[in-house]
């Protein structure tokens, strides 16, 4: 039984492993939300981290334990659970192009969260709200289209066609691709509305994985946390690009 150690409250960077571990069909403990009579919690899940027992302390949240074994960072668990549950192609190459892709995706969940925390992730939005709205306008006009633009082309060259990122399988890559997706449409409705058109292929994959059974079964259930103002993907309306 895996443990994935992650915030209670938020969707975040573990919901990328959440997904992953959901399409796979893995039994898994989502410790933090576990009830505080049974060691679940924010605060416990600080104490764990802060464990001086740890040999390889994790920097912070998502972590997933695994036996004795503690995985953190995000593509990092990934990678994981991709060898060991058919979520990436089994030869290197393909591994590691899965693998760069991931990477791709968290250099533009940087971007992302840095919309509504331009200047410092310990400041309230309202004391940066200024910096936000400049920061927000070079990411509609320059930074969505440059990374949806890779990913649509990545789709357009892969081999296999263009249904998944890499191959002929769903692998991670897709997985996170499309939690992209669907936190840009909650954070951004009328930038992603003006886009869709042109980076339909992108838009395909988002709705087939939506459509799969046990993703769907997943996002109808209470296991999934609804986006909100506390996560990576925030809606200001300020921001999207009707309201500037």
């Amino acid at each position: 039984m895996y443990e994935l150690h992650y915030w209670p409250g938020i969707q975040g960077r573990g919901e990328f492993v959440r997904l992953a571990l959901e399409y796979a069909g893995v039994d898994y403990i989502d410790v933090a939300r576990a009830d505080e009579s049974h060691d679940g919690g924010e605060e416990a899940l600080m104490k764990r981290m802060q464990g001086a027992d740890l040999q390889h302390p994790p920097f912070a949240p998502p972590w997933l334990k695994v036996g004795d074994q503690l995985i953190g960072q995000t593509a990092n668990i990934l990678l994981f659970l991709g060898r060991r549950h058919g979520l990436a192609p089994k030869e290197e190459a393909g591994e590691l192009w899965t693998h760069q892709l991931q990477l791709t995706i968290a250099d533009f969940i940087v971007e992302i969260h840095d919309v509504h925390h331009p200047i410092g992730s310990g400041l309230y939005y309202e004391d940066q709200r200024d910096e936000a709205r400049r920061r927000a306008r070079d990411f509609r006009d320059n930074r969505v289209p440059k990374f949806l633009k890779y990913f649509a082309t990545v789709l357009q060259r892969n081999p296999a066609g263009d249904l998944h990122l890499v191959g002929s399988k769903v692998t991670y890559a897709d997985l996170s691709l499309f939690q992209v997706i669907a936190g840009l449409r909650y954070a951004f409705p009328n930038l992603m509305r003006s886009t869709a058109k042109q980076y339909r292929q992108v838009m395909t994959l988002h709705d087939r994985t939506a459509a799969e059974p046990r993703l769907a079964s997943y996002f109808a259930s209470a296991r999934r946390i609804a986006f909100n103002q506390e996560g990576i993907f925030r809606h200001y309306p300020e921001l999207d690009s009707a309201a500037t």
